[in-house]
């Protein structure tokens, strides 16, 4: 089997590319276009498989996409690339709507001439995986979860572009028949995070005796999924899913922004004991992010039942261990404070 991954030097899609060579026999081929947030380290135990190939571009580019799809000739798509973090969608949206909209419709018409010319038999094989979100769906009350069903209410750039993508391929699927399948994720945390979000920012900055600074009361609930577990979902979605569905990732862990960095702190006082008091006294609370939805909440249940997936780590063991490899990983995160990241704060505009 090939696979196309679109992203997977990022975060979730290099954990992607990583299960791929690890745990299947695909052949994969990794398009990323090495922004800020790329992590070539993070594949530097696969670059030189047999079955690992890289290519330099951007999405957008459509005469890029047509050239990839006839060369590689992929079974399946996973379309991972993406500007992802939402405070910087608000200082800077037009990078969200060229990737995450244009983006997506370059890789859609591409994959629409690539999958129509196939033979038969590998045209029904064919599978095209848009990996989205679940902030699409906007801000949920105090209770309920997002279903499948749930109606589209995008609160930020961030969220616009990616229910845009999502809108983008189910017409794509429905309009011309493209077995389109698409997932929409809870928040993802792991190894290799860029420490702009909250679980590596958050640990940094414990480590380092730095302020921890908390939007607004630090009462948003986000349900955490780990990247290990997103995974393996994704890849059952994209072999055995139905066409033209959508499937909803959650790890089936809600937690409040301060509370989680409560645990972190806790955390990293018990691995590296600091002289100055418990690390908790570091928490500020910051002038909360224009628009910054209250509750995300994802029912799985449907993945469960159609699949068989469920989560392998709940949020204390996948917390635990996240927390314990960036503080083993000092080199890595030195090198992103110093010279791309060094934790300030982002989406200052109103």
């Amino acid at each position: 089997m090939r696979v196309l991954v679109t992203g997977g030097s990022g975060f979730i899609g290099s954990a992607m590319v990583r299960f791929l060579i690890a745990d299947t026999d695909a052949h994969v081929l990794n398009l990323d276009k090495l922004t800020y947030a790329a992590i070539p380290e993070a594949l530097a135990g696969v670059e030189h498989h047999s079955r690992y190939q890289f290519r330099q571009g951007d999405v957008a580019d459509r005469r890029l996409m047509h050239e990839l799809f006839a060369r590689h000739r992929p079974d399946v798509v996973l379309h991972l690339a993406a500007e992802s973090h939402v405070d910087r969608s608000i200082d800077t949206p037009s990078d969200f709507v060229m990737t995450n909209i244009v983006g997506t419709y370059a890789m859609l018409a591409a994959a629409l001439e690539y999958w129509r010319n196939l033979p038969q038999p590998q045209r029904e094989r064919f599978r095209f995986l848009h990996v989205s979100t679940d902030e699409v769906f906007g801000s949920l009350g105090s209770g309920g979860y997002f279903t499948e069903e749930s109606r589209y209410a995008p609160n930020s750039p961030y969220a616009a572009s990616k229910a845009s993508a999502d809108h983008l391929v189910r017409a794509w699927g429905r309009t011309y028949g493209l077995p389109v399948v698409i997932s929409n994720c809870s928040n993802n945390y792991g190894e290799f995070q860029f420490p702009e979000k909250l679980i590596p920012l958050m640990t940094l900055n414990a480590l380092e005796g730095k302020p921890l600074p908390i939007y607004g009361r630090g009462d948003n609930v986000r349900d955490w999924l780990y990247v290990g577990d997103h995974v393996r979902a994704l890849w059952l979605i994209a072999t055995h899913g139905k066409i033209f569905e959508t499937y909803n990732v959650g790890g089936n862990a809600e937690r409040r922004n301060l509370e989680v960095a409560q645990s972190i702190c806790d955390i990293v006082d018990n691995l590296r004991p600091w002289a100055n008091g418990p690390r908790r006294n570091l928490i500020q609370f910051v002038a909360d992010r224009p628009g910054h939805d209250h509750r995300y909440a994802i029912d799985p249940a449907k993945l469960a039942r159609e699949l068989g997936w469920r989560p392998i780590e709940s949020f204390e063991t996948g917390l635990k261990r996240t927390v314990e490899w960036y503080l083993t990983q000092q080199d890595w995160w030195t090198r992103i404070r110093q010279q791309l990241y060094g934790g300030e704060r982002l989406g200052l505009s109103a």
